[in-house]
This record gives C-alpha cells, structure tokens and sequence, in this order.
C-alpha cells in the first residue's frame, strides 16, 4: 500500500508562493522610489535604440562613446532647459510678485464692438467685460487679490516637488545610461522571461511591447514637434512677442495631450486687443488648423511603427494619459498592445485546436 505525500506536498508549494511573494513585495518596496525613473528611462531607451546604434556606428563602434553621447544629448534635452527655468523663476520671484500686485492697479478698456458680435457667448462676454471696465480700482483689486496670492503661493510650493522632479529626471537618465550600454542583454533577459511566461505567444507579445513604445513615442513627439513649430512660425509672422518660448510651451502641451489652444487662443486675443485686427483673423484659421492637424499625423506615424488597430492605440493613448499621467501615453498602448496580442493568439489557437479536433472526427468516422 501506497502512503500518500498530498498534505506535505500542498504545504510545500505554499510557503513557495508565500515566500516568492514576501520577496517580490519586498524588492517593489525597495524599488519604488526608483520606478518612475525606470519606467522612463526604459521608454527613452526603447524609442531611441535605433538612433543610438546610428551614432554607435558612426563612432567607430564604440559603444562607450555612444552611450556617451546619448547621456549628454538627454542632459541637454532633459536637466539643463527645466533648471535654467527653475533658476530665472527664483531669481525673478520678486518680479513675479510685484507684477501680480501691478494687475489690481491695471484700467480695464471698454469691450470692442466684435466682441459683442460673437455668436451665443458674445453678448455676455462683452456685459461681463464691460461691468469690470465701469468697476473702481479699489473694487477690482480686491477681486484680483486672493488670486494674486494663490499664484504665489503655488509658485512656492512648487519649488520642492520641482526640485524633486530635476532628482527623477537626473536619475531617468543615469538608469538610461546603464541601459544604453547593457541593451543587448536586458532585451535578451526580457524575451527569455516571456518566453518562459508564454512560450512563444509571450515573447512575440514582449517584441510588439517595444515597437508599440516606439510608435506611440513617434507619434506623440514628432506630431507635437510639428504643432509646435507651425504655431510658432505663425505666432512670430502675426508679430506676436516670445514666440520661441511660446512654441515651447505648445510642445510641452501637445506633449501631454493637451494641445497649442492654450496658447494660441490667448495670443488671438491679445492680438485683437492689441488693435491687430487683421493678424488676429489670420491666425484665427491657422490656430484652427494646428489643433486639428495632430489627428491625421498622430494616427499616421503610430500607424507605421506598430500594426495595431488605430482605435486600441488611440485608446490605450487616452486612456493611459487620464489614469497615469504624461507616462500613461505610453504605459497604456503597451498593455493593450500586450493583451490583444495575448487574446488574439489565444482565441487563434482555440480556432486552430477545433479545427484540428473537427478533422479527426470527420476522418474517424470516413474509415
């Protein structure tokens, strides 16, 4: 008679789970301050791979001057522009403050008469303007005052979390560093890990992971790159001042999915107030046509990285953004690139293993 070893066995296999946990739980607790670094600096890798084995080719294949090079040029995009502006914004901090007090004391002018005229809204955007143009300075600067003080007090909360965010970014590219020159491997390392997880399924799945990053970041960059150019080029024709500095704030927007409108729309305005009624109408047409532009080019870039269905990318796009942020552009393609692949081989090898069963079944019952 056989002695059944079932108890011992299930025990086993739960303080394996149990422990692999424990130590899965512990590495993440470990990791976490780290994760959003990683998360970016794998995405920046993953986009600019074929670029850096370029400048590697160009450079005698030197992988260390390569690596080299693409550090300096993430510093160049990533540190050095966000801590000038943190810096100007410090030293310019009483400026600030005393241009924000100057807003109370400012003489609202009448409406001009096509504000009136616009259609629905016109009416009571013009009422509106026109009560605080008859208010009294006194009145106006109380309005404006609890606003003043909110704006500067953001201005000084924020300098911790910005400070931070210079820390993350100098970490994103150190971690980028490490993976330019350990690429090969970590790639190598991720398909092996697929492959044991889902066979081939899963390392199909892991390569179409890295070309979705790549589209969605082609689609994403290049198409606000584009935006942000021709909203400049239109806004230095107009006349409009700081239009560099103003395309950067548009990239910034389109960047995150917001868009140049916030900017463009202000600079119509002020264009108008300005009494430049005619480059104030022509803008109104070329600001139409940069917001709308990124629906054609967007879909058509990410199209030609990855062979995915547009409305899944468009989706894991949106979505992304809305559930994590500016990373969720690319977070969100990615696990829905992941498990369509993953169900569509599934639901494929449903088909194929029913089709395989029907034909044994007709030839059994042939003989």
């Amino acid at each position: 008679m056989t002695t059944s070893h079932t108890t011992p066995d299930i025990v086993r296999t739960m303080l394996a789970v149990l422990f692999i946990g424990i130590l899965i739980a512990a590495s993440f607790w470990i990791m976490r301050p780290f994760l959003t670094a990683l998360v970016w600096a794998t995405m920046i890798v993953v986009t600019t791979w074929p670029l850096m084995l370029g400048v590697q080719k160009r450079l005698w294949g030197k992988r260390g001057l390569a690596v080299a090079v693409m550090t300096v040029v993430s510093l160049l995009v990533l540190i050095i522009p966000l801590t000038f502006a943190i810096v100007s914004i410090i030293d310019r901090s009483d400026e600030i403050v005393a241009w924000t007090k100057s807003l109370a004391t400012l003489t609202v002018p009448p409406p001009p008469a096509w504000v009136e005229k616009l259609p629905v809204v016109g009416p009571k955007i013009a009422a509106r303007w026109q009560h605080f143009a008859t208010v009294g300075q006194a009145e106006l600067s109380e309005r404006l005052a609890p606003y003043a003080t909110k704006v500067v007090s953001w201005l000084i909360s924020q300098a911790g979390s910005v400070m931070m965010m210079i820390v993350q970014f100098l970490l994103t590219v150190i971690i980028s560093a490490v993976l330019f020159a350990n690429g090969e491997t970590a790639a190598n390392g991720i398909c092996l890990f697929a492959r044991r997880l889902g066979g081939q399924n899963g390392e199909d799945a892991a390569i179409l992971a890295a070309k979705a990053i790549r589209g969605v970041a082609l689609g994403v960059v290049v198409t606000a790159l584009i935006q942000s150019v021709l909203g400049g080029i239109g806004l230095a024709v107009a006349g409009v001042p700081a239009a560099t500095l103003l395309a950067a704030v548009m990239f910034i927007l389109c960047v995150a999915q917001i868009g140049p409108a916030l900017v463009l729309i202000p600079s119509i305005v002020w264009l108008y107030w300005t009494d430049q009624a005619v480059w104030g109408t022509v803008m109104i047409p070329w600001a139409v046509f940069v917001g709308i532009i990124d629906n054609f080019i967007r879909p058509f870039l990410i199209k030609k990285g990855v062979d995915l269905p547009l409305l899944l990318i468009f989706s894991g796009v949106i979505g992304g953004l809305i559930a994590f942020g500016v990373i969720g552009l690319f977070i969100g393609p990615v696990m829905l690139a992941v498990t369509y692949t993953l169900l569509e081989a599934w639901v494929t090898r449903v088909g194929l293993e029913q089709g395989e069963v029907e034909a044994e079944e007709s030839a059994t019952e042939h003989d």
